[in-house]
């Protein structure tokens, strides 16, 4: 195997090393008696921000040019009503808490400092402006919850403990911050598992599989011969970044070897019936990964919105995602909104059938909303009929994990601008994320072995559970 595989098959490679260095052990966790813990974590994030008005918290009564064109339905809770281009979503009601006054203001209203402060629950700093994208991940940044969350797991015996899929976003060099576990060490960094548009089906962890006349008696052969080697360097092991280059090297290994490692991701094991539920697209089959990898127990599972730039970078004034600045409404009621609500109502479908929906939390979040007023001035203005960024109010969704179905959380006011009633942050969301999975010691240590708190003034939305 050359090296670089090795490196690739962690998931993480030399690249990653910059974005943290390993830490001392945090204290074990102690769980809530009360509340059964989650086991799994699944986030589905809607890459480029989409749009809250149009699918969460319609406001029919608002004027023309603010509601838009969709109408709300009932769904199986009562009160609880959503677009009327969600009909499969809304048969899983029942199971759906709608947080409808999430304040996520940034102070660049972009998607670099709206990943940031959704993924981490931390308000962007002052670097997101003056670097605007170049701001790409600094070691010191705050880590993504999933890091968080891996971090506080015993290690899987066979996968990492927070894995994303299909892509990591967004294309170099204008990576996204807040998606790694930056100062909490590259050993908690997700493993990335990639797909394409084209062979959906098709979902693989990078170099999960031994090539050409190397076999597995052979790779352990060549991994004993390098701990020799390393062993003549010993003194080096007191670096961090060396010392992580070993654990990865373990991981890598691990990986290649397992069975499991890549039985995971084989969407041959399921059922034609099954695939055409979730809907043979990029993202519908990551959702349904994500689903194995529930039962494989994977603490964390991210999925990342796959968009299409060749079909609709053009017509929604896009990179292809929910970053609708022209033609909003065509391109929900298309495109996006069809291909999420088949998706998204059959992994919650799939999840409560084989009775995994209470152990498993189900997050939908984005990096911003969609601005009420219509009209994007990049885009036409008001005859584009587009909808421009809005970090001011968005919904997150939340399902299983022990949250209470068939609730809404919280309103925005008569034009869905900002919040009105029980104003929440991305902070208390990410909390309710720790609680839900029984993680209430948020104490971590830097290199010095000083503590600080990974998540400071919030709380979590115990009123959900």
């Amino acid at each position: 195997m050359h090296r670089r595989q090795f490196l690739v098959a962690s998931g993480l490679g030399f690249a990653g090393m910059q974005f943290g260095s390993p830490v001392p052990a945090a204290p074990k966790e102690k769980t809530v008696p009360a509340q059964k813990r989650a086991k799994s974590t699944i986030l589905f994030f809607l890459c480029g921000g989409s749009s809250h008005i149009d699918m969460w918290d319609l406001k029919p009564d608002a004027p023309s040019d603010y509601r838009g064109l969709f109408q709300p339905i009932a769904t199986t809770a009562p009160g609880v009503r959503i677009s009327e281009h969600l009909p499969m979503t809304a048969k899983q009601g029942h199971h759906l808490a709608l947080i409808n006054s999430v304040a996520g203001t940034v102070n660049t209203n972009d998607h670099h400092a709206g990943y940031y402060h959704n993924l981490t629950g931390h308000v962007p700093d002052q670097t997101f402006v003056t670097r605007g994208n170049n701001r790409t991940p600094l070691p010191g940044d705050w880590p993504y919850m999933g890091s968080v969350v891996a971090s506080r797991r015993p290690t899987h015996p066979n996968l990492p403990n927070a894995i994303t899929l299909p892509h990591m976003p967004s294309r170099a060099p204008y990576t996204r911050p807040g998606q790694f576990a930056a100062r909490l060490g590259v050993e908690h960094d997700p493993m990335y598992i990639h797909g394409t548009s084209e062979e959906p089906l098709k979902l693989r962890g990078p170099a999960l599989s031994l090539e050409g006349d190397v076999t597995a008696d052979r790779l352990t052969e060549r991994m004993s011969l390098l701990k020799e080697l390393d062993s003549t360097r010993r003194h080096f092991d007191g670096f961090p970044n060396v010392a992580a280059m070993n654990q990865n090297q373990e991981r890598a290994l691990s990986l290649l070897l397992s069975s499991q490692s890549t039985s995971a991701f084989d969407l041959k094991q399921e059922k034609p019936a099954t695939i055409e539920r979730y809907g043979k697209t990029i993202n519908g089959m990551s959702l349904l990964v994500a689903r194995r990898l529930v039962e494989a127990e994977v603490p964390f599972i991210t999925v990342f919105w796959k968009g299409d730039l060749n079909k609709l970078g053009k017509k929604c004034k896009s990179a292809g995602s929910w970053d609708t600045h022209g033609n909003n409404f065509k391109c929900l009621e298309t495109n996006l909104l069809p291909e999420f609500d088949r998706a998204y109502s059959a992994l919650i479908e799939d999840l409560a059938d084989r009775g995994l929906i209470d152990e498993t939390l189900v997050m939908i979040t984005s990096e911003m909303g969609r601005k009420p007023k219509i009209g994007d001035p990049r885009s036409g203005g008001i005859a584009g009929a587009g909808r421009d960024h809005w970090t001011h109010c968005l919904t997150d969704v939340l399902a299983g994990g022990g949250i209470q179905g068939g609730q809404t959380y919280g309103a925005s006011d008569r034009y869905g601008e900002y919040p009105l009633d029980k104003p929440v942050k991305p902070a208390d969301v990410t909390h309710t994320v720790y609680h839900a999975m029984g993680i209430n010691d948020l104490t971590a240590y830097d290199k010095l072995g000083r503590p600080y708190e990974l998540l400071e003034n919030s709380k979590p939305l115990t009123e959900l559970f």
